[in-house]
């Protein structure tokens, strides 16, 4: 069976549709290369960013005990990450205005597997805080890439499809945290690990990058952006009024998701104490609800509109942090990483596809806008987590970030209050 009828979310437009928008985004592509293979390609190097990064988020544990590191310098060694993250913001930038999202790809996905063999070889908190700033500089290229290659191609269908992408980089962490239960289990070493996942990685890169679009910038745009920016903001692209409110939620989201999976295992292992087996599959509680969640994003945004599963997220990541940290129990903690993994399933996507929307700016210069705030949720609340955790608890430093659930509801019923252009940017969404 071909993958495309084994996953549905693959197969192609209407070809009617797809005729009169291939060439607007794609002109010089294969004419054998199809919607559903720059689908596939574009899904493949979201599954590549999800691997290697729970790759190495589910063995934290095993090598903060390796290099015994109590919280307070773990949670600084996690800022290395979003510090690398947001330093490379302007160089990525610069790259996407000039090179292809493809090359821009390539590049960050080789990178990254780079730095995740070294990790597995550390031998002291300095060499682990240096290679995680550079593992945050790859994450950061393809992050950038990707979304503009998942923003192109949501341009080719008539519903929305971003959520699923954000649906395969889940099922990614899914499942390179499935992988690092049995290699827990067997004892297996990270540097052995990191080494093989690196270069099977590796080489499906070199394989699929074929089946991405070959999107050319457009340097003249990325000029005339730069000449109408503040001086203030030319190296970080920021959101203009329209999108800020989104870059706030996404600010919002990714401090509770990155918290989740920087320290979930750890919270599971210390509050609720099983063995080691299973805090590690802790992580993958949160990940199935995660996947499943962005899976269904799509229909459920096309159902019932964006406004609502916005809100309805900040609901359910507070319900289900207030529940880890009320009834700090096996049973009660999973149900409580269930709702939070619903929680945050598609704020991300679904802001990301609103600000590929904006009229404002090229697609990869709002991303990066958005992703310039949004990020910020990554460098400050995680090492925060560690710091609190250091001078209190561990479960004082999660039910502080419970509030940034309300924080999200606050702001989508801002969005509700605000102008027309909110509507009309959110009604351009595709059903």
């Amino acid at each position: 069976m071909c993958l495309p009828c084994s996953f549905p979310f693959l197969r192609s437009p209407p070809k009617s549709y797809f005729s009169c928008s291939i060439k607007l985004v794609d002109e010089q592509a294969s004419p054998t290369r199809t919607p559903a293979q720059y689908r596939i390609g574009a899904a493949i190097f979201f599954f590549i960013s999800g691997f290697g990064y729970t790759t190495w988020t589910s063995r934290i544990p095993t090598i903060q005990k390796h290099l015994h590191l109590d919280n307070g310098q773990l949670g600084t060694a996690l800022l290395a990450l979003p510090v690398g993250l947001m330093l490379t913001m302007p160089f990525t930038k610069w790259l996407l205005t000039r090179y292809t999202s493809r090359a821009v790809m390539l590049f960050g996905s080789l990178f990254l597997c780079v730095i995740l063999i070294l990790i597995g070889f550390v031998a002291s908190f300095w060499q682990l805080l240096v290679l995680l700033l550079f593992f945050g500089s790859a994450r950061n290229l393809m992050t950038l890439s990707i979304n503009t290659q998942g923003v192109t191609v949501q341009a080719l269908y008539p519903k929305s499809i971003m959520a699923a992408f954000h649906g395969i980089w889940s099922l990614a962490c899914f499942a390179g945290a499935g992988v690092s239960v049995i290699i827990v289990y067997f004892n297996v070493s990270p540097a052995y690990q990191f080494t093989v996942v690196s270069i099977m990685l590796a080489a499906l890169s070199l394989y699929f990058i074929r089946d991405t679009i070959m999107q050319q910038p457009d340097p003249e745009q990325a000029r005339r952006e730069e000449l109408s920016s503040p001086w203030w903001s030319r190296a970080y692209a920021l959101p203009d009024k329209f999108l800020l409110k989104f870059a706030l939620i996404c600010f919002a989201c990714m401090a509770c998701e990155n918290t989740m999976y920087d320290w979930s295992a750890n919270y599971f292992k210390v509050q609720v104490n099983p063995d080691k087996t299973m805090y590690t599959a802790a992580l993958e509680v949160f990940l199935t609800a995660v996947t499943i969640g962005r899976f269904a994003g799509d229909r459920i945004v096309n159902n019932i509109g964006i406004k609502k599963v916005l809100r309805f997220s900040g609901i359910l990541i507070f319900c289900g942090l207030a529940i880890t940290v009320a009834l700090p129990y096996m049973v009660t903690v999973a149900i409580g990483y269930i709702l939070v993994g619903f929680g945050v399933s598609c704020v991300v996507p679904m802001v990301f596809s609103l600000a590929g929307k904006s009229k404002h700016m090229s697609s990869s210069s709002a991303l990066a806008s958005i992703s310039t705030v949004g990020y910020m949720g990554f460098i400050i609340i995680p090492p925060f987590v560690g710091w609190v955790a250091k001078a209190a608890s561990l479960r004082l430093s999660f039910g502080i970030v419970t509030f940034f659930g309300l924080l999200i509801v606050y702001l989508v019923s801002k969005i509700k209050e605000d102008s027309r252009e909110d509507d009309a940017a959110i009604a351009s969404m595709p059903e």
